[in-house]
């Protein structure tokens, strides 16, 4: 399966090809091509002195939809319609949101667009492609951790069944994630609600990479 990531030289989307890349073909996409060769090159040099495989390579964004089965949107949401119009050809493409748009004052509020999640308006703003919300409350920060165990659950939303299967498939290929079908697209807007409810509960608790597990 190969999967390319669209924004993949941010935190998320780095960590996310550290890990997918053990396990599958994956595209390290930016806007600039020298960007993503700089991110793929020290994904590459750690996991070599770490011993441990990998199969990755960098492209721009619009190289991740021509060469890509699934596509990985890990942009910010306030970037997603100038990065849309920047592409071509994700007509009938996997395309895999895990935005959760927020807005920060005292406490994180979730904060989404009018369409009821940034899930539901990327398939607006994508009507042939198949949106599914995937990977959307796992801490950030333990993306990259590589030698931490990834043990938590993960929603996984959307309204064509046999994609859905394969992200489901795809988020149970890396480390001990757990992927849980919640049901179509507009289950979205609940679970990316989650991501600013647990920020809060560490932020007031003085936790760290609180995450979500369903037992």
């Amino acid at each position: 399966m190969k999967v390319g990531i669209i924004g993949g030289t941010g935190g998320i989307g780095k960590g996310m090809a550290l890990r997918l890349s053990q396990n599958h073909e994956v595209v390290i996409g930016s806007r600039k091509q020298e960007k993503a060769n700089v991110s793929c090159d020290d994904c590459c040099t750690f996991l070599k002195e770490l011993g441990l495989p990998f199969n990755l390579m960098p492209s721009t964004n619009q190289g991740v939809v021509d060469s890509c089965d699934i596509v990985v949107f890990s942009v910010p949401p306030e970037t997603l319609e100038v990065t849309i119009d920047s592409l071509t050809g994700l007509e009938g493409k996997i395309v895999v949101s895990l935005m959760n748009p927020m807005e920060k004052a005292d406490y994180f509020k979730y904060a989404p667009p009018e369409e009821g999640s940034a899930a539901m308006q990327l398939q607006r703003m994508l009507p042939d492609s198949k949106v599914i919300a995937a990977f959307n409350n796992i801490p950030a920060n333990k993306w990259n951790q590589i030698s931490e165990v990834l043990d938590y659950s993960v929603c996984v939303c959307g309204d064509y069944e046999e994609e859905k299967q394969l992200v489901m498939d795809l988020v149970n290929s890396i480390s001990k994630l757990e992927a849980l079908n919640a049901g179509p697209l507009a289950v979205s807007a609940t679970v990316e609600a989650i991501t600013p409810l647990v920020i809060n509960i560490a932020k007031f608790n003085k936790m760290r990479d609180v995450g979500v597990y369903f037992r």
